[in-house]
């Protein structure tokens, strides 16, 4: 059995199989899940928005992407997230009560303390559930969900979801351009992108996740560039990978036309791939992004 939950491979006495009947999987609400998406034994936790002195409001729950955006344009005070407390994880677990193991699979720890939080909750279920951290968000979670599936679809263990894990944090691609880096800064998540803040309004950076935290790759002139460059990347990184294997996933924040021309340059690129998710980012992610956040996710699953 497992000795503790974790976001690296822990110490075990044995291997325990691990099947779609016997395993729940649990996400996080910056995974941006759509309805529909996913399996009846998924369940997401949500984390909070908060407006001012406000209530703090539930991801999805209490305050849906399109009233945040409302709000976001509206209020005088700038939004501010939290992560979930261990109880709300607990609550979930307990909910799971009728699976034998439940992988509950997070944003990355250098974003937030939801992975802290799910880890201590985790502690208290006798080794049943595991925490694992995705270092990344958004859909790039949900792709790390998908491929966790269908492992479970046809039977396997956790050496197996171990290597995976390793293998998506290592092969995975993730970029992003925002309209302004004003939200990062402000929410503290700006990572190694600090050194573009105060940029021409023109500049759009093209920012990737290093090691699960933000961090600049290249800075372009107008959005037209910066949707230019971001599927210029995306071609060099996939490169003989044009098969249903390759799986995509496009988000956005009050961006739908930058959404759909990116989905359309993704299909010309590579017209065999898995485009799994076209989602618009929730308010979380919002809170830290920005409208106008441009998000492109894609792994190779062999």
């Amino acid at each position: 059995m497992w000795t503790r939950s974790s976001g690296r491979s822990a110490k075990r006495q044995d291997v325990v199989p691990l099947s779609a009947e016997s395993t729940a999987v649990v996400l996080d609400s910056t995974a941006d899940l759509q309805e529909g998406h996913g399996r009846p034994t998924w369940r997401v936790v949500p984390l909070y928005v908060r407006f001012g002195e406000a209530e703090a409001l539930r991801e999805y729950v209490d305050i849906s992407s399109a009233e945040f955006y409302r709000r976001l344009r509206e209020s005088d005070a700038p939004p501010k997230s939290s992560q979930p407390s261990p109880a709300d994880f607990a609550a979930v677990f307990e909910e799971l009560a009728g699976f034998e193991r439940i992988l509950c699979l997070v944003l990355s720890s250098k974003l937030s303390g939801t992975f802290a939080s799910a880890e201590l909750a985790a502690q208290e279920f006798g080794g049943r559930v595991r925490v694992l951290d995705s270092r990344v968000t958004s859909g790039g979670t949900v792709i790390l969900a998908d491929a966790i599936q269908r492992r479970l679809d046809r039977g396997t263990d956790d050496d197996e979801i171990d290597a995976l894990v390793e293998r998506f944090r290592r092969d995975r691609g993730l970029l992003f351009t925002v309209n302004t880096l004003e939200y990062l800064v402000r929410g503290g998540r700006v990572g190694k992108a600090a050194g573009l803040a105060g940029q021409l309004l023109s500049v759009k950076p093209i920012l990737a996740f290093e090691d699960g935290e933000v961090a600049p790759l290249k800075r372009v002139r107008g959005r037209t560039k910066a949707l230019g460059e971001l599927e210029q990347i995306f071609r060099d990184s996939t490169e003989g990978q044009d098969s249903p294997e390759l799986h995509v996933g496009v988000g956005h924040a009050e961006a739908p036309e930058d959404c759909d021309e990116l989905v359309r340059r993704v299909r010309a690129a590579r017209p065999q791939a898995s485009l799994d998710i076209v989602t618009t980012l929730g308010p979380v992610i919002g809170t830290h992004g920005g409208p106008g956040t441009l998000g492109l996710f894609w792994y190779y699953d062999t």
